[in-house]
């Protein structure tokens, strides 16, 4: 169930972060629709390569973390999601602006 929950978080990001960065770079924006597509992709891909990578794991697990504290590694994640949303929306864009020229 945690894991499923820490998918969502990262398409979420990878979304916000593809608007974000269509919103930055107008000239690589593919609409909002457009947009959030490429960053849910990119979110997804961010976020599952931190895990398999290991990079979130066992970083501010619960055992480590204060009660009432926040797990860094679920943080980690969300901001892997939403640069790689980014990165893919950019990646997406440029191909796109480069195939109408």
């Amino acid at each position: 169930m945690d894991g499923i929950i820490s998918l969502i978080i990262s398409l979420i990001s990878g979304a916000v972060g593809g608007n974000i960065a269509g919103g930055a770079l107008k000239e690589q924006s593919l609409g909002t629709l457009g947009n959030s597509i490429a960053g849910i992709v990119g979110g997804g891909l961010g976020g599952q390569l931190l895990s398999a990578l290991g990079v979130t794991k066992g970083v501010g697990s619960p055992q480590s973390a204060p009660e009432g504290g926040f797990d860094l590694g679920s943080i980690v994640g969300q901001v892997a999601g939403g640069v790689g949303g980014a990165i893919v929306m950019i990646i997406v864009g440029l191909i796109k602006q480069a195939m109408v020229k």
